[in-house]
Formats: structure tokens, sequence, C-alpha cells
């Protein structure tokens, strides 16, 4: 066991695995982090969906964070146990715009926190990443880990084609 610093400067004494899983899970290693990838978009552009490309950065980041929180309701799930949703229709908003003018900063607030939900799934003292969920086909928590983190990079990717495609990319 190591000793590490988390993001609130509370001590916590941490596996060198939940370590790198929470770097993982934040970005900005091999890939740009989430608050780069939407950092100042314009709101005029948010539902264009360039040529050649299937969805608009609202739709984007919409079914990021529904995709996300559909993974934690899966590792923890909420009362009344995990209800599964209907791939695609659930995962992917409808219209490329946003629905209001709060809906953009709203949902990167709920992506930000359904993350630090999961963060502190691997922060839980004893916590076993390989011990399969009581439900579920033999998922762990480790594996849903990896799944949000891999999902969360793909899709960052598309959030710099799309700035790169409008012409707002400024890393």
């Amino acid at each position: 066991m190591s000793e590490s610093k988390h993001s609130d400067n509370e001590q916590y004494e941490q596996n060198p695995l939940i370590d790198q899983l929470l770097a993982l899970l934040r970005g900005g290693q091999a890939h740009v982090t989430f608050d780069d990838a939407v950092r100042d978009f314009p709101a005029d552009l948010r539902g264009v969906v360039p040529e050649n490309l299937s969805h608009s950065a609202w739709q984007v980041l919409e079914h990021l964070r529904i995709a996300q929180r559909d993974i934690l309701n899966f590792s923890a799930p909420p009362t009344g146990g995990y209800q599964p949703m209907q791939w695609p229709d659930d995962y992917w908003p409808k219209s490329s715009t946003p629905p209001g003018l709060s809906a953009w900063e709203q949902s990167i607030a709920a992506v930000r926190k359904d993350r630090e939900h999961f963060e502190a799934l691997l922060l839980k003292p004893g916590v076993d990443l390989y011990k399969p969920f009581r439900w579920g086909e033999g998922q762990n928590l480790l594996r849903e880990a990896l799944l949000i983190a891999d999902h969360n990079a793909y899709h960052l990717g598309e959030f710099v084609v799309l700035r790169r495609l409008l012409g707002i990319w400024n890393p």
C-alpha cells in the first residue's frame, strides 16, 4: 500500500491499482481531459452536426453522461435495483440541440458528479475490485472502471474532432 493525496487533500491509504484507475478516469495522461474537451464550447455550436458526422457536441455530451450514469447505476444500483436501458434509444438524445440554455452546464455538472460517485466506490475501505457483482454476468468494479475510462476517452476524442471541424479547438 502507498499513501497518496486525494483531490481534497484528505490523506488516505491506497492500492496502487486504484491510484492508476483514478488517474485513468480523470484523464489527461494519454488523452484530453473532460474539462478541456467541453471548456468554452460556444452555445451556438453545441447543436451543430458537422458534415459526415452523426452527432452534435450536445448529443455526444449527453450520451457520455447517460452511459456513465448507467455504468454507475449498474455498479452501485439505486434502491430498487439496476434497471437496464434499451440500446441505442435510451443512450442518445434525439435532438441535436440542448433543450435549454442551462442544459449544457447541467449535463457537465452531472458527468463530474457521477464520476466522483464512481470514484467513491473505488475508494471505499476494503473494496474488492475483482469480486463479481451479485447481479449481471460476472462484471466487477475493475471492469466497470475500465469501461467508463475507455468509453469516455472515445467520446472525448469525438469532442476534439467536433471542435476541429467547427474551428474551435485551441489546445
